[in-house]
């Protein structure tokens, strides 16, 4: 006799793990002294998900940064983003700043209860890719100074010869790139003069971009240096950096996404350009902070 079958009793579901949820769009602050960190910007926009919000923010009313003394910049910039943070409720800001990195990041960090990312000059990197343990840095003359630089050489890159050129006069220049004006590369080529004239400087074959700015000046440094230099951009690996960030989010922090903005602490040299520049990131719209003019 063949047994009937007997009714199974429904099972409960089982309650999907947090992992299983899906993560909304995220939320990004990134800050830079100028517009050089719109280039960054640009890494973010290819690297992170759709739909993420991306916020900037310029302090150009103290621009440059690598010329002003670090007590004044540190507090300044943990004044702007007490008023940021809470006005925009980030998921992570990005300080793409070398020398607001390499000065502030701590404070930052024992200051707000959100995930800081930095953008510090690219010397463990540089260390890994030179094959003559000699290698260049491009950065601000403010972070060419400053201990925490010869820290990093000294914990990643003690076997090679790192020669360092404060550039005083390439973050302005980049601004001019990004902007659509033309740049002399007699200018360019002096600046890079003081890497390859140095000691040693001939054994070159690696340089790294110590400042977000001089992203904008890439098609410049390959046309006018030896076509066999390694360049370090660090801006993919740190869009990178904040994407494995917002990866790690709880589905319990999503609220309501307000549109994107844009904001400078000072009226831009040259606005109209600078309009159609931020257009091609989607930015459609220029606040100025008047709060926060110097």
């Amino acid at each position: 006799m063949v047994a009937s079958a007997v009714p199974r009793r429904p099972q409960p579901s089982r309650p999907r793990r947090r992992a299983d949820l899906p993560l909304p769009p995220g939320r990004v602050l990134a800050f830079d002294s100028g517009i050089g960190g719109l280039g960054v910007v640009q890494a973010l926009r290819t690297t992170l998900p759709p739909g993420t919000r991306i916020d900037y923010l310029a302090d150009n009313a103290l621009f440059p940064y690598g010329e002003q003394e670090d007590s004044v910049l540190v507090a300044r910039i943990l004044s702007l983003m007490e008023e940021r943070i809470a006005r925009l409720r980030p998921d992570v800001v990005l300080i793409a700043c070398n020398t607001a990195s390499t000065i502030a990041l701590d404070a930052l960090r024992a200051r707000f209860d959100v995930p800081f990312v930095g953008c510090v000059p690219p010397v463990r990197w540089a260390a890994r890719v030179s094959q003559t343990r000699v290698f260049g840095l491009l950065s601000t003359r403010g972070t060419a100074r400053r201990p925490y630089l010869r820290g990093l050489r000294d914990t990643y890159a003690a076997d090679c010869e790192m020669i360092v050129h404060g550039a005083r006069a390439l973050a302005d220049l980049a601004e001019k790139a990004y902007l659509g004006e033309s740049v002399d590369d007699r200018l360019v080529a002096e600046e890079l003069r003081h890497l390859f004239e140095a000691p040693n400087g001939d054994r070159i074959d690696t340089i790294g971009l110590g400042c977000t700015h001089y992203t904008f000046l890439n098609e410049a440094f390959l046309r006018l240096c030896p076509p066999d230099i390694n360049w370090l951009d660090p801006a993919i690996p740190v869009a990178q950096q904040v994407g494995r960030i917002l990866d790690q989010r709880s589905p319990a922090c999503a609220e309501a996404m307000t549109a994107e903005t844009l904001c400078l602490t000072g009226p831009p040299p040259a606005q109209e350009a600078l309009e159609k520049a931020v257009a091609r990131l989607g930015y459609g719209q220029i606040t100025i902070l008047e709060h926060a003019s110097v």
